[in-house]
């Protein structure tokens, strides 16, 4: 039996795993999340196991990532990636075997914390095979299927029917919701019906000890950037409602305008180490429209990279954009915020819930390339301007941090596991 402090939090992660991002692989937000959060709550008192679905042949099932912190795979499936709109149909192997574990191991629990809905589903089921429904689960969506079907270009970019029917259902049975915004909690309350006495709006942070400034001169050498150029990045998955298109039109237009500078595009993410032919749709999507544009030397596609090289991109960077045309919150733009990088967003991100009057410059409008050109031309080529937002944005995160999450996430938890009298968990 594995010996903890008292209280122990079930982190579910179905879908991906928590290490996935310290290990360069294709992942979002949420995988980072859930990595930093829990080294956060053990530092203050808890003890975290990060369930998830095994991906890989000769997976290792039992992960100590720091004392106290464990990642656990489970099998379900194949031992490979697997269609996300499938996966569905392997949460009840994984919460059979889920529940094997914990009875071969002796296992229990304070809280479940369950992450995305489909690891919300699999919290519900193994809390009735374990005759343990006092148990209270907080979850956190991460992304909302409404607002992403909002946003589809087609039938394929388009959430299920049974995604959106278990988002509303859970919004109803979990004991938490725990949201990054205010826009990601007005959404759960009028398009969800969710009670609003459930909803708390958690930050996510960012880890200053890895993303911190670096001399733009090192990071750039690092990464193989001509010292002399103007850099515009981006980072984060390729996918339609990212915006990216947009970005490669804004390159269009600086270019345009300015033919005696130098400015290039980085584009960090999706898997570029096979030949083009093999890429995802969107990245060649993406490829072809980089060649329309007569961009194929202005614009980079430099793949995936692990969490401890993104700092020397920030860096390297003038200015950090993420256009996206929906984002429950934008952690990229806080780490980059971290390495003293202004950052550009859409004025449907998450994070513009912490802006203030001043960072209203940093905000352009989804699918409005001439609007992002323009304030990325402020930023790459009025010095001063630059300057003064880079001071500002790092003065910004000094408090966002992992620890200050866990601590929102622990006012959660403490509710849920001691509920006042009178108040069920």
């Amino acid at each position: 039996m594995y010996n903890t402090p008292m209280k122990r939090i079930a982190m579910l992660s179905f879908h991906t795993c928590p290490l996935a991002s310290q290990e360069g692989k294709e992942t979002g937000g949420m995988n980072v999340y859930v990595y930093e959060l829990s080294k956060e709550l053990v530092k203050i008192g808890y003890a975290i196991d990060a369930f998830t679905r095994c991906q890989e042949e000769r997976c290792e099932e039992v992960v100590e990532v720091t004392p106290g912190f464990r990642v656990i795979h489970i099998n379900a499936g194949p031992q490979a990636s697997y269609p996300k709109k499938e996966l569905m149909a392997l949460l009840p192997e994984f919460v059979r075997n889920m529940e094997a574990f914990l009875s071969r191991e002796q296992l229990e629990y304070d809280l479940f914390h369950a992450h995305y809905y489909l690891s919300g589903l699999a919290g519900m089921s193994l809390r009735e095979r374990i005759h343990a429904p006092a148990i209270p689960m907080a979850l956190t969506y991460h992304t909302l299927a409404l607002m992403k079907n909002l946003v589809a270009r087609d039938v394929m970019e388009q959430e299920t029917p049974d995604r959106i029917e278990a988002e509303i259902r859970l919004s109803q049975t979990a004991d938490a919701i725990l949201v990054p915004s205010k826009n990601d909690r007005a959404y759960l309350e009028y398009l969800y019906g969710c009670p609003t006495d459930k909803l708390a709006i958690v930050t996510p942070g960012v880890n200053t000890a890895l993303f911190h400034p670096i001399p733009k001169p090192e990071a750039k050498q690092h990464i193989h950037a001509d010292l002399a150029h103007k850099i515009v990045l981006f980072v984060g998955r390729i996918e339609p409602l990212k915006g990216i298109d947009t970005l490669l039109y804004a390159m269009k237009i600086i270019r345009a305008r300015h033919r005696d500078k130098e400015v290039c595009l980085f584009i960090v993410g999706g898997d570029v180490r096979q030949s083009p032919d093999l890429w995802t749709g969107e990245l060649k999507k993406l490829e072809r429209l980089r060649r329309s544009l007569d961009l194929e030397t202005v614009v980079r596609f430099v793949g995936q990279k692990p969490q401890e090289e993104l700092p020397y991109y920030y860096n390297a960077a003038d200015v950090v954009t993420m256009p996206s045309h929906y984002e429950s919150f934008g952690m990229s733009a806080l780490e980059a915020m971290a390495c003293g990088i202004p950052v550009l967003t859409t004025n449907v991100a998450g994070i513009t819930n912490l802006w203030e009057k001043w960072e209203e410059t940093l905000v352009a409008s989804a699918n409005n390339p001439l609007l992002l050109a323009g304030q990325m031309e402020t930023l790459l080529f009025d010095e001063n301007k630059h300057r003064e937002m880079s001071e500002k944005v790092l003065e910004k995160t000094r408090k966002l941090t992992w620890h200050h999450t866990a601590l929102q996430a622990q006012a959660v938890y403490e509710k849920l596991i001691h509920p006042e009298p009178g108040h069920a968990a």
